[in-house]
């Protein structure tokens, strides 16, 4: 299938046109220009870009990963795939340990068949202080026993773990992540710049939605934000959602890092879908005017974003080029979570592709090489 486009953004430029050459479940060839021959879909007042790839959610479409449900688990999936988001991986708030293992094991078989990519640990590890959304009584400090119960019941298929440093066998924690292979990321921490530079060192590698549940930005005492956004290495999400993050604080990470900044949704379940109130882990989350708040105490608890409209925010209201913006939300996850041939629109990659109009709204959507109903 040969797909023609007035604007196709691929992680090197943006070809103004452009066209993909799919076949099968990958992508065979893209290229600017006209193609060689009349293409078999026209788009030639669109933008194609590559399947959006969200490596923070919990849930949409009324349905939550939590408990690792199946049923559950596609649901979400449809509802974010809806909206352009082709590649998933599943997020899971705090709980008891032997409550996490339960969801672990039930999302590695769910990441087995295919339907999401992976696995993210927000919790227990997590500060007190920055609990957010997150039931405090459960929250605990990090045991090597228990964090490797936790890998165990994935598979391998636990792909990144938020936790706050700073907690008693924080650092050594991040070390043995780290040598599993897993993604370390800081967040819901209260750390110095010193400790969250000595976590960088230990081996984390992102910054759990950036600015969010942690430790500000401070002269005098710059905590893990300045700590992220200084090394060269290192990721950092992003909540673009017009809630979480002002646009100058967002301009600030992503022209700082603009090949290192992950757009993420921290969906929960009224993501695509109405308001009202729902569960996130234990918490009720009251949902008004598409913004989740905890039902006590008001804090903001996870979105109801979908990938798209946060790369519309980002590049509409935020004022990131539409290049950058396409790459948070596609290459960069992708690599952070060392996912292969998926984020990008290249030769030998997946065919995820999405089609976005003028005032970049979803118009279709191709996934593994078949459009979306």
């Amino acid at each position: 299938m040969l797909i023609s486009a007035g604007r196709v953004v691929t992680p090197a430029r943006v070809f103004a046109p452009g066209w993909v050459l799919v076949d099968g479940e990958r992508i065979s060839d893209v290229g600017p220009g006209a193609p060689a021959r009349p293409a078999d879909v026209e788009l030639s007042s669109a933008t194609v870009v590559p399947g959006f790839v969200d490596a923070h959610a919990h849930g949409g479409g009324g349905a939550s990963f939590d408990g690792g449900s199946a049923e559950e688990a596609a649901r979400v999936v449809r509802a974010h795939l809806a909206h352009g988001t082709t590649t998933m991986t599943a997020s899971l708030v705090t709980d008891r340990v032997e409550g996490l293992a339960e969801s672990v094991r039930n999302l590695a078989d769910v990441a087995e068949d295919g339907l999401i990519s992976g696995i993210h640990l927000e919790g227990p590890w997590l500060s007190p202080m920055h609990a957010g959304a997150h039931d405090p009584a459960l929250l605990t400090d990090p045991k090597p026993a228990q964090v490797e119960a936790l890998l165990e019941a994935g598979r391998g298929h636990v792909r990144m773990v938020t936790l706050a440093p700073e907690l008693p066998g924080g650092l050594d924690a991040i070390r043995q992540l780290h040598a599993a292979g897993v993604v370390p990321g800081i967040g819901h921490t209260d750390a110095t710049y010193d400790l969250a530079v000595a976590a960088l060192d230990a081996g984390a590698a992102v910054g759990t939605h950036l600015f969010n549940a942690m430790r500000g930005l401070h002269h005098r005492e710059p905590g893990p934000v300045a700590a992220l956004l200084e090394h060269p290495d290192a990721y950092v999400e992003l909540i673009a959602d017009g809630v979480h993050v002002h646009p100058a604080a967002l301009r600030l990470a992503a022209g700082d890092k603009p090949h290192l900044t992950v757009l993420v949704t921290d969906a929960m379940a009224a993501a695509a879908a109405a308001d009202g109130d729902y569960q996130l882990g234990r918490l009720t989350v009251s949902v008004r005017d598409g913004v989740a708040r905890l039902a006590e105490g008001g804090a903001i608890a996870g979105s109801t974003l979908t990938m798209a409209a946060a790369v519309k925010y980002a590049v509409q209201v935020v004022g990131l080029p539409i290049a950058d913006a396409v790459r948070a939300a596609t290459a960069s996850p992708a690599t952070m979570l060392r996912l292969d041939r998926i984020g990008a629109l290249l030769p030998g990659f997946r065919a995820d592709l999405v089609v976005l109009d003028d005032d970049l709204d979803v118009q279709r959507v191709l996934h593994r090489g078949q459009w979306v109903a």
